[in-house]
């Protein structure tokens, strides 16, 4: 079932456990039962502290049936429970999950695992996956992470495809579905830091568990290709370096097909993230990831930076490299109806919308992008685009022209998104070039009309122009000494990933001269 070397590699990383870990399989019929269990065992197979075992008895909850198990380890039930074939992107959520519970260090920040083993109340978790969803281990494997770290907390993962009941009765359509004690907690693109931020609001220990102040040459905010280049380049100047980042990617993380980044032929998100992840642990750099910067107070001789767990940490120059989230239409609709029909990422969430209609906002290389993907899948997909023509790249325009289930309306402003009370029924929108007002049924609306820049924490100390892109000159300098910006965030023109890795570099450079010419602090 597993191939050759890939057994090889999760024979080396189960390694390095120390705690026996069993995977109980639930009783009970299920299609998909025996090719569970055979996953199971040739995991199994690969350490003599995994085992496979059939659980004692029926399990209670929501769902039953053979197609579960339970991860469990020698001091006892870890909260974990799988429902379905762990394949595709969440097999390494199950091999992350054995390595956890088998006695590897789990990588959330100490300050935030300290918060969420004080949280109060029992928490359970469900989440509705959909294993072609990148974004969805990322989920999974924070809820798992916190399963092991509070007692008090469980996880279920749920193939949406093999529990339709679930996702009708839940009303699911678009994942990660995340449900807490039953209620809805998050639905459509979420990741770790959002989650643990919410969870961290939630706490009434963030004082008793700050870390005292730390002390750096430079604080480094965002952990895009901007702010890892920063961070690799001003730690290889020998310079003591922190940097806090909600998560490790950013926005990268969520693009799947990359194949203008030079030197590289073809790559995606998920592994340049890695990729740049790895280089980033091979420097002596101090990494507070699933953390946010709050809020910079300026002085001298150190900048303060207030972190969302209730931190501070001090810093004699900072690089800000926050990049940018997608853009809303601001549209009636729109929020009501996130993750119940709107939509913007459609490689997670596409094939929700199988054999139906659909519509793609945004006549950019992003928007024409996400009507090729979609096309494939859906019945049919219309796309609307604000100006009187289509900015995508010329290839992309060609295969769209030879893509017969693709309607396109320019000059077309979305006036509201229709629904029924619980999902997406239509679209309303202004056609621009004769002033009529028209409506479309559709099943879904998927949006890809750009970036906004995260930049508002800086809003009272920066310069930034009517975009909220941070100001800066040829050096990255901003408008205060001492504080530099790069990347997505800032002015910087052409936002591409190969222009973020250079740019984060001219900052790093930039800082180091600032430092060498700066009197030293005491």
């Amino acid at each position: 079932m597993l191939e050759e070397a890939l057994k090889e590699q999760l024979r080396e990383h189960f390694n390095k456990m120390t705690v026996a870990v069993t995977l109980r399989q639930h009783r009970g019929e299920h299609e998909r039962r025996e090719e569970l269990r055979q996953m199971l065992d040739s995991v199994a197979a690969l350490s003599p502290l995994i085992s496979v075992e059939d659980a004692p008895a029926d399990q209670d909850g929501e769902i039953t049936g053979g197609a579960s198990f339970d991860i469990v380890r020698q001091s006892g039930a870890t909260g974990i429970r799988f429902h379905g074939v762990p394949g595709g992107h969440e097999f390494s959520s199950l091999v992350l999950a054995i390595l956890q519970a088998g006695g590897l260090p789990i990588r959330i920040d100490p300050g935030v695992q300290a918060i969420v083993r004080e949280l109060p109340g029992t928490m359970a978790f469900q989440t509705v996956v959909s294993l072609s969803c990148h974004n969805c281990p990322d989920v999974v494997q924070t809820l798992n992470s916190l399963a092991l770290l509070n007692p008090a907390i469980s996880h279920e993962m749920i193939d949406g495809a093999l529990y339709p009941e679930f996702v009708e009765k839940h009303k699911v359509q678009g994942v990660p579905a995340v449900f807490l004690n039953g209620e809805p907690f998050a639905s459509g693109k979420i990741d770790a830091g959002q989650i643990l931020e919410i969870l961290m609001k939630r706490s009434d220990h963030r004082a008793q568990v700050r870390h005292p102040e730390s002390r750096f040459k430079v604080a480094i905010v965002g952990g895009g290709p901007a702010g890892v280049a920063a961070a690799i380049y001003t730690a290889r100047k020998g310079l003591s370096v922190a940097l806090v980042a909600d998560r490790l990617g950013g926005q990268v993380k969520d693009t799947m097909g990359i194949e203008n980044l030079i030197t590289v032929d073809r790559t995606t998100g998920p592994e340049l993230t890695a990729a740049l992840g790895g280089l980033l642990r091979a420097h002596e750099i101090t990494i507070r990831e699933h953390l946010r910067v709050v809020r910079i107070e300026d002085g001298e001789p150190y900048k303060k930076l207030i972190l969302n767990s209730g931190e501070s940490i001090l810093s004699e120059s900072v690089i800000i490299a926050t990049g940018a989230r997608w853009r809303e239409l601001g549209v009636p609709g729109e929020k009501q109806y996130l993750g119940h029909g709107v939509a913007y990422c459609p490689h997670c969430d596409g094939p929700f919308f199988k054999d139906r209609d659909v519509a793609v906002v945004g006549g950019g290389n992003s928007g024409v992008e996400a009507a090729l993907d979609l096309a494939g899948i859906v019945k049919s997909v219309h796309l609307f685009e604000f100006t009187d023509r289509l900015n995508a790249d010329r290839i992309l325009l060609d295969r769209l022209e030879k893509t017969p289930n693709i309607t396109v309306s320019v000059s077309a402003e979305v006036k509201s998104i229709a629904g029924d009370g619980e999902k997406v029924t239509g679209i309303e929108f202004l056609d621009r070039s004769t002033q009529e007002k028209r409506s479309l049924p559709l099943d879904g609306v998927f949006i890809q009309i750009g970036l906004v820049p995260h930049t508002d924490f800086v809003a009272d100390l920066l310069e930034r122009n009517r975009f909220g892109e941070i100001v800066v000159d040829d050096h990255g300098r901003t408008s205060v000494p001492g504080i530099f910006a790069c990347g997505d965030a800032t002015t910087v023109p052409y936002k591409q990933i190969a222009i973020a890795l250079g740019d984060g570099a001219r900052a790093a450079l930039a800082v180091f001269e600032y430092l060498l010419k700066k009197p030293v602090a005491a």
